[in-house]
């Protein structure tokens, strides 16, 4: 939900009412992964996708129908081999999908939906399976491990996930969900031509909500003893560990606090600032790689040595254009887990003090550009600086895949066809006839915390 952060918060300053339903967790081959939106105002406007437009049809009549009746549903969608105009995913995936209405005056969502479309470093956590009254609620969690929302009944909670207990400051969040009913048996997915589709009468057999349950996932949330406050504060924690790692996924907790799996499971979606590309070398393949970064969502700066190249006028799509040494604009910058850096130079006198020093910092990708004979004699000068053979390894030379590329605008294709690859564990080979999974991601797998 996150990537409609921005349009949603106008929507809430204009005061409308919308429903959004999020993919929780995906199964096989499933067209888009957790995160994915669609939301729906009270006027009918739609934003968004969950599926690429196999089930969008079946989805907005839900954001309807929740945007109608006030209730959160979750909904599983799978493939249909049966009937061929069954809702369902052709792709032969399954997806779950969270439904959520939200009114236009509740303060947390809000919060959080300002907070993201600013860019800030947030994670917004929501309960997909457990206690019926548990279900939808939602936690905005900030990188110092402070909190706001609500995990219970709308009543208003803020604390701190680095220790604080909770207080009574902060503004709810979310829809009352004392109409809600709880989602439906997620331990087992189905994939035949019916969807598992959540019910709302009081004959669904699924779930029940009554006094009489048993300590299960579906039981009822008993507030005494101040268990609401450990959930909330361990739910924070666990949110807080994911926005360190920049991921979206789920972790699962148990119903009094405790950080073991149990009857909560959580959809933790972290918004973080875009990922850097920072390309050395201002040559005439940089400016087409900026475009290509641009594309992909980086925050792309431009470095060189030599003004007469480093300039606006030459890289008008760059974020940042740098004239400095490579090497040491790269000791003096910030960079983490996800910063893609890519060497453009091909001289001796900017990659060696570069590369030594790009190789041994913990980054996504290091690229260097050159032919077969520039990399040995490269690798030899680094071998001579001290570099060991697995800080070489990561060193992706000659830079991009193999397409044939001859242009500048080819050659970024290739550059960032191989970003792409190495962060989602692609092997980059034609799909045709290979037999490998489609999908590969690695950011957004199933994350499960053991106490």
């Amino acid at each position: 939900m996150l990537d409609l952060a921005e349009e949603l918060h106008r929507w809430a300053e204009e005061g409308r009412d919308f429903a959004v339903a999020t993919v929780v967790a995906v199964g096989g081959s499933a067209p888009r992964g957790p995160g994915a939106a669609l939301a729906v105002d009270s006027d009918g406007t739609a934003i968004g996708s969950v599926s690429g437009g196999c089930v969008e049809g079946a989805v907005y009549d839900l954001c309807v129908e929740a945007l109608q009746d006030g209730r959160v549903a979750l909904e599983r969608f799978g493939y249909s081999d049966e009937d061929a105009f069954a809702v369902g995913l052709t792709c032969g995936g399954v997806l779950d999908v969270l439904v959520v209405p939200v009114r236009a005056d509740t303060p947390a969502l809000a919060a959080w939906l300002a907070a993201a479309a600013r860019g800030e470093t947030v994670a917004l956590a929501r309960v997909t399976r457990g206690p019926a009254d548990l279900l939808g609620g939602a936690l905005l969690v900030h990188a110092d491990g402070s909190y706001a929302g609500t995990l219970m009944d709308g009543s208003p909670r803020s604390g701190s996930a680095a220790g604080a207990g909770p207080s009574d400051s902060a503004a709810g969040t979310g829809p009352n969900r004392d109409s809600v009913e709880t989602g439906p048996n997620r331990d087992s997915v189905e994939t035949g031509p019916e969807r598992d589709a959540v019910e709302t009468g009081p004959e669904r057999d699924a779930v029940e909500t009554g006094p009489e349950r048993d300590g299960g996932a579906g039981a009822s949330w008993t507030r005494e003893g101040g268990g609401g406050a450990a959930l909330e504060a361990t739910a924070a924690a666990e949110a807080r560990a994911m926005l360190d790692a920049g991921r979206t996924g789920t972790v699962e907790i148990s119903e009094d606090g405790a950080n073991c799996p149990g009857g909560v499971t959580l959809f933790v979606e972290s918004s973080v600032p875009p990922p850097r590309m920072i390309v050395f070398g201002a040559v005439d393949f940089a400016a087409a790689l900026v475009r290509a970064g641009k594309f992909l969502g980086h925050h792309v700066t431009v470095c060189d040595a030599r003004p007469v190249f480093a300039t606006r006028n030459r890289f008008p799509e760059a974020d940042e254009v740098v004239v400095d040494w490579p090497h040491r604009y790269l000791r003096n910058t910030t960079t983490d887990h996800r910063t893609v850096l890519c060497v453009l130079t091909h001289d001796a006198k900017f990659d060696i003090p570069l590369l030594e020093a790009a190789l041994r910092l913990p980054v996504a990708y290091v690229g260097a550009m050159g032919s077969r004979r520039t990399h040995e004699d490269r690798e030899r000068r680094l071998r001579e600086v001290g570099l060991t053979d697995p800080e070489l390894a990561r060193l992706r030379s000659p830079i991009g895949l193999d397409l044939g590329a001859r242009t500048p605008e080819e050659t970024a294709l290739s550059i960032a066809a191989e970003i792409v690859a190495s962060r989602r564990g692609g092997s980059g080979v034609p799909l045709t006839g290979n037999g490998l999974p489609i999908h590969h991601d690695r950011v957004t797998a199933r994350v499960v915390r053991a106490s």
